[in-house]
Formats: structure tokens, sequence, C-alpha cells
């Protein structure tokens, strides 16, 4: 069993036929006070982390399958980019503008 008394920062434990107290300056206590905080803190976090990542997983499409093929808007054309090239790079334009 252990008792503390944070007034005078004593920890009093049993022993081997007598009472074991170790004591600590106002000093110490804060350093290990402000260490706890921290490991508290760091704890929160990765619990929050592990579940976003569990919420962010099961909203995640999967990459296994498939959408379908991608068909172009209807009122599309292709334009070259440049009929100078060789490429054959083309861009799609809409052709249908809206009356407003």
């Amino acid at each position: 069993m252990v008792v503390l008394n944070y007034t005078y920062l004593k920890l009093k434990m049993s022993g081997l036929g007598r009472v074991i107290t170790i004591d600590t300056s106002f000093q110490r206590a804060y350093e290990c006070e402000v260490k706890c905080c921290d490991h508290v803190v760091a704890i929160v976090a990765s619990r929050k982390l592990t579940t976003i990542r569990k919420e962010v997983t099961e909203e995640a499409p999967n990459p296994k399958r498939s959408t379908g093929s991608f068909e172009p808007a209807e009122g599309s054309k292709e334009v070259l980019i440049d009929p100078g090239s060789p490429e054959g790079k083309v861009a799609r334009i809409g052709t249908v503008l809206p009356s407003k």
C-alpha cells in the first residue's frame, strides 16, 4: 500500500518492518507533472489518430471495384491543342452554351 501526501510531497510505503518515506522538491514535482501532462496529450492524440484512421478506412472507396469507363458529355467535341505537334493531343470543349 502506498500513501501520497501532496502537501508535503512525500510518498510513504511499508517496508520490511518499517515505513519507507520518499520526499522530493516542488521543482521536481512540477517537472514530473509537466511530463505527465505531455504524456497524456500524446496518448489522447494517438487514440484520436487511430479513430480517424479507422473512419477514413471505412469511408475510402474500394480501389479494386471498377467504376466503369469514362463517357464524354453530350454536346462536346475534340479540338487539337497544337495542330503542328506530332503528338496529336486534344482537349474536349463544350459546344452547347447556356441561354443566359
